[in-house]
């Protein structure tokens, strides 16, 4: 993508196709942005925020808008999202990926091409969707995670999403490669655990990689590392 590394430009608003790295989080990335920016420039305060969280361990495009361009940022949360990635069947996590130790081992011999066939088809189009107990979602004024880590338990009310489309592009059991399209909302990780439910033999996210948002896909993007080299060049 073509970013133009003018002060003036940064603080008017500038959309910016990011490339999150592995197990930065997406509070971290805004900051490293922001932090780069205000040191280049010598500016004391700019609004740099995200267009739509991805977890630690998930890879691929993030929305990042600063100055004024972030009163658009709910424009561009409400776009859908293309991921893809690995579910891990035989075995369930407390997250539903790799943050949380893996328990529940269950045999997976029962697996077959028109079992696995005949669950994807069950996640098309409209569903009803439970957020993971380890997500930001807030419930009572409490984060969920915050409860999760805590050891409570609560019931999470589950919500309406749209999966556009569901491909399993590779499978090498215990693992199947995928490609998803999804509405706002989404939770892979959900669509993970409840694959595995529907298989009767548990499953887990191992990895995740967003790429799309809309129209915006991660080949047009920068890596970090890109961004902040091109920051110091071109400013």
């Amino acid at each position: 993508m073509d970013i133009n590394f003018s002060k003036d430009v940064f603080l008017e608003g500038q959309l910016l196709l990011i490339e999150k790295p592995l197990e930065w989080t997406s509070f971290q990335l805004v900051n490293k942005i922001r932090w780069a920016i205000r040191k280049t420039y010598g500016i004391k305060k700019i609004k740099v925020g995200h267009a739509g969280t991805l977890d630690p361990l998930a890879t691929g495009l993030m929305l990042i808008c600063t100055g004024k361009m972030t009163k658009q940022i709910n424009q561009f949360m409400g776009m859908d999202k293309t991921y893809s990635g690995t579910f891990r069947l035989g075995a369930t996590t407390p997250s539903y990926d790799l943050e949380t130790a893996v328990s529940n081992p269950t045999p997976i011999d029962h697996i077959t091409s028109a079992l696995l066939e005949e669950a994807r088809h069950t996640f098309l189009g409209k569903i009803q969707q439970k957020p993971p107990l380890h997500s930001a979602i807030k419930k009572d004024g409490k984060r969920l995670y915050t409860i999760a880590r805590a050891g409570e338990t609560i019931e999470i009310p589950s919500r309406e999403v749209t999966i556009t489309s569901f491909d399993l592009t590779n499978i090498n059991l215990p693992d199947i490669d995928f490609l998803v399209s999804c509405s706002k909302g989404t939770y892979i990780r959900s669509l993970a655990h409840d694959f595995g439910q529907t298989l009767n033999c548990g499953a887990h996210l191992v990895a995740l990689r967003r790429t799309a948002i809309g129209n915006y896909t991660l080949t047009d993007s920068l890596t970090l590392d890109t961004f902040l080299h091109n920051l110091e060049e071109k400013s």
